[in-house]
């Protein structure tokens, strides 16, 4: 199933996709006096075991292009990035591979839809592009083991980390190390900087997560071509990191990482204003986001 977030006639819905158009879940759940306006909503509520039920009783449809469609979640208490989890990422980059997963963290100001433009910030000038899986959380858990991870799965979707290298490393980087650390931050949780999207695809539909073709285009050129296979840490080991003291929440996103390509360490170059990026996960779907100039 995926699963949409979408605006059309300026009120925020939810619904499936279905035979290539929308069918809206909004409507047959306000016959019961529910107002689910999202997949935000729905988790809240703890509706997720009636989603079928309300998609059997849609009579809406709508077509994708009547619609804009939003993150597929909006209010992620939660949004947690593994770094250098790609064994070619890490070759590119001349790193040692991280002993157990490296997790930063993003805020909700960083969301954006799969077709909305993106900042290129005033901020920075040096604003990079990594494609990757995202995983969205659909049940509550803490402490959650290896074996038992993907029952705690909702889906999955496309995002696109953006990152803006000048923010993240310090001045005459590599050479000059900041003794601190990264500028985690700054470098990476700008506005519009989380592209996702387009639809929780539940993962009944994917199976495998570790199986999926990723690529990233800028401008119809491709940048990166690789395989979640080559993930070092996959989904299950990092939702048991993750959970490790921390009580991950449905909506709550974890994104995977992201294989070699990137600009900083591929000597491509940097994103510009006007270009179009575009991230495809296999089985999952794809984002489109044109860079647009702050004013």
């Amino acid at each position: 199933m995926k699963i949409i977030n979408y605006l059309q006639g300026g009120m925020k819905r939810i619904g499936v996709l279905r035979d290539g158009a929308i069918a809206d879940l909004s409507e047959p759940f306000s016959r019961y006096g529910l107002r689910v306006d999202s997949l935000d909503s729905l988790l809240e509520m703890n509706l997720l075991d009636r989603l079928d039920g309300a998609l059997s009783e849609s009579s809406t449809s709508l077509k994708l292009s009547e619609t804009t469609l939003l993150p597929p979640i909006q209010r992620p208490e939660k949004i947690m990035l593994a770094a250098v989890n790609y064994y070619s990422h890490e070759r590119e980059q001349g790193v040692n591979r991280p002993e157990m997963p490296y997790l930063f963290t993003k805020f909700r100001n960083a969301l954006a839809g799969p077709y909305d433009d993106v900042l290129l910030p005033k901020a920075s000038s040096k604003m990079d592009y990594e494609g990757e899986l995202a995983v969205i959380i659909g049940k509550k858990g803490k402490y959650i083991k290896k074996t038992n991870a993907l029952e705690h799965v909702l889906g999955f979707a496309v995002a696109n980390d953006i990152s803006f290298r000048d923010l993240q490393f310090p001045l005459g980087w590599p050479s000059v190390t900041n003794p601190y650390g990264q500028n985690w931050l700054r470098g990476k949780s700008l506005d519009s900087a989380f592209p996702l999207g387009p639809y929780a695809v539940t993962i009944d539909e994917i199976g495998d997560p570790h199986s999926l073709g990723i690529r990233t285009t800028v401008n119809g050129e491709l940048r990166q071509d690789g395989s979640t296979s080559d993930m070092i840490f996959g989904v299950d080991e990092l939702i048991e990191y993750a959970s490790n003291g921390i009580t991950l929440l449905p909506g709550d996103v974890i994104s995977t990482g992201t294989p070699q390509g990137v600009a900083a360490f591929s000597q491509k170059t940097f994103l510009k204003d006007g270009d179009v990026v575009e991230v495809t996960v296999s089985r999952v779907g794809y984002i489109r986001n044109r860079v647009k100039r702050e004013q």
